[in-house]
């Protein structure tokens, strides 16, 4: 179990955890979402000692790490899987690690098996590329066979089939009564992965329930409208509560209206609809409403001078504000 109480961090100025207490509980995937900068690289290294917080504690298996006797037999953690002796070979990596705890030859070969390392296991770190990196941070993290896991874009970097295997290895660890705690930004993944989602903006968590509960209740209904006359529909909807995206001539899609009182309105103005479909939300739905004021770098259209005499166009950019060397590991 991972309990966090009033964790904060700051550097100078900028700060970059802002007093927040969750529980991360055993049994169960919890995913910890949030856009880049909002604190969880900080956060996860706060639990296993990396950083020292500036207010408030975490406790991992009811201590701090850094008082377990043998943290490897509490605590897995993929933080940085670059993190590693580039001249060494896999084996000989995971072999050092496990000396510092007595851990034997036999775990080391069977961690190697697990992940599927066996093929490279002898070569040198530093000619991997970044999935068979990620596979041997995985391997160390289960090195001590601990009871908490921690893994911070644990996908990234691999192929499907090494999406998949991360998938299956986190439920299943799960279901052994184990802590999984891991982060990601691939919506998709973590909706088939996570039971209970911790989603931090700015430093503060802004939701912290069961993955079908922030479905449910952080995205509005959506709905796909087809008719003839968008424009005097729009007009007889629009309120605050109600938006619009046009997706084609004759199709839009609202948010905020029930489909039955959009057929209602337009019956009553004698609109034709010939298309009226409600839209099933996603969790890249529900995310996107939660952190809508919350994203630090965001993306906005600029023109680019025309080519060969030809008309402007649009690019999206990021525009980003100079941001510290503490800003950046967050």
């Amino acid at each position: 179990m991972i309990e966090a109480h009033s964790l904060a961090k700051t550097y100078g100025s900028k700060t970059a955890v802002d007093g927040i207490s969750f529980t991360v509980q055993p049994g169960r995937v919890t995913g910890f979402l949030g856009p880049n900068g909002a604190g969880k690289s900080t956060t996860m290294r706060m639990i296993v000692g990396l950083d020292r917080p500036s207010g408030g504690a975490v406790t991992v298996n009811g201590k701090p790490y850094a008082q377990h006797k043998a943290p490897l037999h509490e605590v897995g953690a993929l933080l940085d899987a670059k993190a590693v002796h580039t001249k060494r070979s896999a084996y000989n990596h995971l072999r050092a690690l496990a000396a510092t705890h007595g851990i034997s030859k036999k775990r080391v070969n069977e961690v190697i098996d697990l992940t599927g390392l066996g093929p490279v296991a002898k070569r040198r770190v530093g000619g991997f590329s970044l999935g068979m990196g990620q596979r041997l941070g995985i391997a160390a993290a289960l090195l001590g066979d601990p009871q908490t896991l921690i893994f911070d874009e644990p996908v990234n970097g691999l192929d499907p089939e090494g999406v998949l295997w991360v998938r299956n290895l986190a439920k299943g660890l799960a279901s052994e009564g184990r802590t999984v705690f891991l982060s990601s930004h691939l919506m998709s993944e973590m909706a088939v992965t996570a039971d209970h989602l911790i989603v931090i903006g700015r430093g503060r968590i802004i939701a912290d329930a069961p993955i079908g509960e922030i479905i449910d209740g952080g995205g509005r209904l959506r709905t796909l409208v087809r008719t003839d006359q968008p424009a005097e529909l729009r007009r007889e909807l629009e309120n605050r509560e109600t938006s619009f995206v046009e997706l084609g001539p004759d199709l839009m899609e609202i948010t905020g209206r029930e489909p039955r009182t959009i057929a209602e309105v337009a019956l009553a103005r004698q609109i034709l609809i010939y298309e009226l479909t409600p839209r099933q939300v996603s969790l890249e739905d529900a995310y996107m409403e939660l952190t809508r004021d919350q994203v630090e770098y965001q993306s906005h259209p600029v023109q680019q001078q025309p080519l060969q005499g030809g008309p402007p166009q649009q690019l999206s950019l990021i525009h980003i504000s100079e941001p510290t060397r503490q800003e950046a590991i967050s």
